[in-house]
């Protein structure tokens, strides 16, 4: 069975996915393609249920769960740090909601944050490795960083307005689930359960073997030193990866409810992760 695999070029998902399409773990009966496209690529590609197996926001599971199953394996989740707000100058959270934001894309779970926590401010997308320059450009008033624009922002010159990940982990006191893999649905049963293996083995040896799949990582680390793709790749592919633990369930299961309640969903999706 040809497999499409979707990730972003990114160092988590590269230290992630590496064992699995370079044929470092076994995965008889599949024959596998690597898809690397960013994240919001793949959160559009998935809302046409286009690839077997990807990489989404989980902000997009919300759209995309009858057609796509949760793995266990995979999950990015954040403790006590997130998506951050950044400007060219300080300025008092209250004023985002009347502020330009450059957003990474409209279904990234950094969006949905956004709107949960700064009501419905102008937006515009850009690319998530552009925003820095379109905030220090004078483009946007204020950006909303993922990945490692989280850790190189001051480079840039610009100061943090607002941490959505520590406000998430105070009021919830869960991690912040931001990304998700999932396996669409009509593969059927055993397939899932293999892909799932599959993939859960891919981390696992990520794990067991952290230089050699930090050296692939390193690929895409996009100018980052070694050791702060270390840390960035241990932050968001750590050991809630491998398996999801419980407080990593209870806090999909909150943002999902928030969501609802915020009126941005008409239900919450079930979750039946394997």
């Amino acid at each position: 069975m040809k497999i499409r695999v979707g990730y972003s070029p990114d160092p988590d998902d590269a230290f992630m996915f590496h064992a699995l399409v370079a044929g470092k773990v076994a995965l008889p009966g599949f024959e596998l393609e690597p898809v690397l496209e960013d994240l919001e690529t793949l959160n559009r590609r998935a809302r046409g249920a286009e690839l077997e197996l990807t990489a989404i926001s989980v902000a997009t599971y919300l759209l995309v769960a009858d057609r796509y199953r949760l793995l266990e394996s995979g999950a990015a989740l954040a403790r006590g740090s997130g998506p951050v707000l950044v400007a060219r100058e300080p300025m008092d959270a209250k004023e985002i909601a009347e502020r330009v934001v450059a957003i990474p894309g409209s279904h990234t779970t950094a969006s949905l944050l956004l709107r949960l926590y700064c009501g419905d401010p102008p937006l515009i997308e850009v690319a998530f490795d552009q925003i820095l320059r379109v905030v220090a450009a004078g483009q946007a008033d204020v950006g909303l960083l993922i990945h490692e624009g989280n850790l190189t922002y001051a480079r840039a010159g610009l100061v943090k307005i607002l941490d959505l990940g520590e406000l998430w982990h105070r009021d919830s006191g869960l991690p912040l689930p931001l990304g998700v893999n999932v396996v669409r649905r009509d593969l059927g049963e055993a397939a899932h359960r293999q892909l799932s293996r599959g993939l859960h083995d891919s981390i696992a040896w990520a794990h067991a073997h952290v230089e050699d799949a930090l050296d692939h990582a390193m690929i895409y680390a996009r100018g980052m030193d070694r050791e702060t793709c270390r840390r960035f790749v241990l932050t968001y592919a750590g050991a809630d990866t491998v398996r999801l633990s419980d407080d990593g369930r209870a806090a999909l299961d909150r943002l999902f409810r928030e969501a609802h309640r915020r009126g941005l969903i008409e239900s919450p999706p079930a979750l039946d992760p394997l």
